[in-house]
């Protein structure tokens, strides 16, 4: 779980201007936001046919679009992914900092550090978007919002807002919703964002900040190696408002071994 620090970030929403709520967005190509409470399934390890009643499918940018629910994609939008690695420093080294996360090993933070830097990676990510929208994806879910505090100071939460308002018009420039994924305390609405997606919200006691901003469009995903408690803490306070799950922590497709699923 990403931590960030709040005293921080609302000084930087602050001073941006960002603490009142926005006017609604609205887009020519009419992006619509996942179904309000629709039950949700967590799809990165691999795609498989959702169970039934499963409204909402989120799954990795490589894999097709859920052919019969509202398809969320993946895209790790503020790192790399490490089988890509080599992409990054053949096409676009000075974009990348040396820096690994911590907690994702080959995983690189990109360098968001300057309105140039930002504009050409929202430039690669924004195409990324629009091959989700072209596979029939509805909305896409940038992750690692936070990864700015495991940059050792490289990167501040000023960049990261800034970065993060780029992708949300290029999400929306493609048709899709933004889904605020990690960095609890920032107002993702005043970014822009039109739904959340919530890893562990339950186990760090992050979900209020979450439903206060987004209502029932939050998809909330706790994870078997934290224990049972937090889920039915998640499924007792407020399952019969939003879609919880629970997955195995490596979200392996179903049929293989270790793979979890269940809904409140």
């Amino acid at each position: 779980m990403r931590r960030i620090l709040a005293a921080a970030v609302a000084v930087v929403l602050a001073a941006a201007g960002c603490g009142s709520e926005p006017e609604p967005a609205t887009s020519p190509r009419g992006w619509v936001a996942p179904p309000a409470d629709g039950r949700f399934d967590y799809q990165l390890g691999g795609a498989y046919p959702p169970a039934a009643g499963v409204r909402i499918v989120d799954r990795d940018r490589a894999a097709d679009a859920p052919a019969d629910a509202y398809g969320i994609c993946y895209v790790n939008a503020f790192q790399t992914q490490p089988g890509e690695n080599g992409w990054w420093q053949a096409e676009h080294p000075d974009l990348v900092l040396t820096r690994q996360d911590p907690d994702w090993p080959g995983e690189h933070l990109l360098d968001i550090s300057t309105p140039a830097k930002r504009a050409a990676l929202g430039e690669i990510v924004g195409g990324w978007f629009e091959g989700c929208a072209a596979k029939g994806f509805r909305a896409v879910e940038p992750d690692n919002l936070d990864s700015y505090t495991r940059s050792g100071g490289q990167l501040s939460a000023e960049h990261a807002v800034a970065y993060a308002r780029i992708l949300v018009s290029k999400a929306h420039e493609s048709g899709l919703a933004a889904g605020q994924k990690n960095a609890a305390d920032f107002d993702g609405r005043s970014l822009g964002f039109d739904f959340a997606v919530t890893e562990e919200c339950a186990v760090y006691d992050e979900c209020g900040a979450y439903l206060d901003r987004y209502g029932d469009q939050v998809y909330e995903v706790e994870y078997t190696d934290n224990g049972i408690d937090a889920y039915r803490r998640a499924c007792r306070d407020h399952g019969a408002r939003i879609s919880v799950i629970l997955r195995d922590r490596e979200v392996v497709p179903q049929g293989e071994a270790g793979y979890h699923y269940e809904s409140c």
